[in-house]
């Protein structure tokens, strides 16, 4: 077979793949009546919410593609079309993975822990694979029409433009429900967790899916897409025809090695869920690396050895980055620990120990990202760099697979508790969603650290077209683009470029407490208003918490994404290329260490939380435990609206700027 002809056979490989998983849990029993009500309602709620903010998305897209059209012809606007579309099929496909699967996860629970698994696994593989299929069949098929790397550079600016939306309006939805559930069922009314008198219950079901699944997807296609594109790029430039097909070599590599482990994943009745798990990770990326050998050997002989370390490097910083994320995460860690610990003292002193841990944590991470980065272009140049963003994505259909089985086992639990099945079905689903809670953790600092990578590529491959560009000849020193420090604009760049991710975090902030607001309002006015919701005979209105939190979503999510996609526009076009790449360098280093924060602090909130609600420190219904509620709200929205949206923040204004890169004139 003629190797341009291998990536777009693995991405149907994929997709097939995906239809064969999502066909064997839709034959799972769905349990009884009273579980497929609960589960028909997270669906349809996690539906109506994608259905109005894609609509939202129309009028924005189209602008979008006609200004394209308009300024560079059909072959830009139709790139940017695919990419768009194609992130929002992979998030229409994993939402209704995941929540036709999550009562019959339920049901699951009730016959042993490995049948749970295997169902909540299979429906997020399910989204795994539409990420990476869709993203690999999409990349090729265009090259394989336009022959030409540049062009498809705006498939990435598409699938961008979705997740950044996707990222935010989710972000919002989910908070703003977890937060009105939390702060009026846990503290003031004194319920348990998923209890059905909640009123918010199922609208903060619906946002486990919304954020963690069609976010999460929708934030690692675009990654996916921009990285290899930003390969095929450098590529291109320097090796040829030979550098613009290898990404999308690596990228079958990763399909393939995911496939295989995903009939890995299996344990035992007294097994670890986690370990299961870890197997297909760790499976995923030894794979990978054995054809990333073959292949990198066979393209480019001898000099294949140094980009096979590279993409190696990649592949680590997987692994790494995972670990030091549960580090800081995990429940059974120090950091986390410490925080429970302080929650002894009150609110404040856990929202202290919370936000120096985060802050703390951004540390490992920057030493392996820096170790990564100068291993790479030791051994292969400016594309080394790009390919070892190329080795860390390319393992994202079993990562997104790991991370959107926690919304279906966190789900399970949730109709468990509100259908009332036995403690045995309970302990069951609550071992599944702490391991969840977990994973979750770890793909969030895997989303992160290919972030990182990416805009790395993308900055990379921004310094590429502007050597091409003739009107900037000036600008450039043995045909590259060098940046002068001491320059003002190139300064004054950096600073405005630094300045976006806090502004961006500021408004996701706001959202989320102004959603909020709403949401407690309205959870307050049930319990005072409706007859007998206490005592469990009077109904909550489910619907309205629902409406609240999409409206307050699609509401919120605008105007951060004017600054996003407006940001690097007026910096390029105003002050030129040199203040542009200023601009890219200060929102790649502050975005990331923002996410990095951000995330970590959250997450170890979360986990203080659960650690108390464990038992330990006096256990739930303390003042300890109210404390950590505190905290744990107020991480919400760092680890799972602001803290993600640094993401795709930092890779749109990477795409948008390669894009206008041949359009800057000084």
């Amino acid at each position: 077979m003629d190797l341009v002809y291998v990536a777009p056979v693995a991405g149907i490989a994929a997709l097939l793949f995906a239809a064969y998983l999502m066909a064997s849990v839709l034959k799972e029993s769905p349990g009884n009546a009273r579980m497929q009500e609960l589960s028909q309602a997270i669906f349809e709620g996690a539906m109506a919410f994608l259905n109005r903010q894609y609509k939202t998305l129309i009028p924005f897209t189209i602008a979008i593609f006609a200004i394209l059209y308009y300024v560079e012809g059909y072959r830009l606007a139709v790139s940017f079309l695919v990419g768009a579309v194609c992130s929002a099929i992979a998030g229409y496909v994993g939402m209704t993975s995941t929540t036709k699967a999550n009562a019959r996860t339920t049901e699951a629970a009730r016959t042993s822990l490995n049948s749970a698994l295997s169902v909540s696994f299979r429906a997020g593989a399910v989204m795994g694979m539409s990420v990476a299929g869709l993203g690999l069949l999409g990349v090729s098929v265009l090259y394989l029409i336009f022959r030409d790397p540049v062009v498809i550079n705006s498939f990435a600016f598409g699938a961008s433009a979705i997740a950044f939306f996707a990222r935010i309006g989710g972000g919002i939805y989910t908070k703003a429900a977890d937060v009105g559930a939390d702060l009026v069922g846990k503290v003031e009314a004194g319920i348990p967790e998923d209890d059905p008198r909640n009123p918010a219950v199922i609208a903060d079901n619906v946002g486990d899916n919304v954020g963690d699944t069609a976010g999460m997807g929708a934030d690692l296609f675009e990654s996916y897409g921009a990285t290899a594109i930003a390969a095929m790029l450098i590529g291109n430039t320097l090796f040829g025809v030979d550098g613009v097909l290898f990404p999308l070599l690596i990228g079958a590599a990763g399909i393939a090695a995911a496939i295989i482990s995903t009939f890995l994943v299996r344990t035992g009745e007294d097994g670890d869920p986690q370990a299961a798990l870890n197997r297909g990770l760790w499976s995923t990326n030894v794979l990978t690396a054995i054809m990333a050998y073959a292949l990198a050997t066979y393209v480019f002989g001898p000099k294949g050895f140094g980009i096979f370390v590279a993409i190696v490097s990649g592949l680590v910083v997987n692994v790494l980055i995972g670990m030091i994320t549960e580090y800081y995460t995990s429940s059974s860690k120090p950091p986390t620990q410490h925080i429970a610990d302080a929650s002894k003292t009150g609110p404040a002193t856990n929202i202290i120990s919370g936000l120096a841990a985060g802050l703390r944590s951004t540390g490992l991470p920057m030493l392996v990202f820096s170790a990564a980065i100068w291993l790479a272009y030791n051994q292969a140049g400016i594309y080394g760099i790009a390919m070892a963003a190329m080795g860390m994505l390319c393992t994202a259909a079993m990562v997104v697979a790991v991370d959107s089985f926690g919304p279906v086992a966190d789900n399970a639990g949730g109709i468990a508790e509100m259908a009332e099945l036995g403690p045995e079905v309970r302990k069951t689903t609550d071992k599944l969603d702490a391991v969840g809670n977990t994973t979750a953790a770890i793909a969030k600092g895997f989303a992160i650290g290919s972030a990182a990578l990416t805009a790395l590529a993308l900055f990379t491959a921004f310094g590429e077209e502007i050597a091409k560009n003739p009107k900037l000849a000036g600008l450039l020193v043995n045909g590259h683009l060098v940046i002068n420090l001491t320059e003002p604009g190139v300064i004054i760049g950096i600073f405005l470029g630094a300045t976006l991710p806090f502004l961006v975090c500021a408004f996701t902030m706001e959202a989320v407490g102004k959603a909020a607001f709403e949401m407690i309002e309205e959870v307050r006015r049930q319990f005072r208003e409706i007859p007998g919701i206490m005592e469990g005979t009077g109904r909550p209105d489910y619907a309205r918490c629902v409406d609240i939190s999409t409206a307050a979503a699609l509401r919120e999510m605008l105007l951060p994404g004017i600054f996003a996609v407006g940001a690097p526009l007026l910096v390029g076009f105003v002050m030129g290329a040199k203040a542009l790449a200023g601009f890219l360098a200060g929102a790649t280093a502050a975005g990331v260490l923002m996410a990095i924060f951000m995330s970590n602090a959250g997450g170890a909130w979360d986990n203080a939380k659960k650690y108390i609600e464990s038992g330990h420190l006096g256990g739930k219904g303390t003042p300890t435990h109210a404390a950590a509620v505190i905290g744990d709200t107020v991480g919400d929205p760092f680890k799972d609206t602001s803290g993600p949206a640094m993401n795709p923040l930092i890779k749109v204004a990477g795409t948008i700027s390669l894009i206008i890169a041949p359009f800057l004139f000084f």
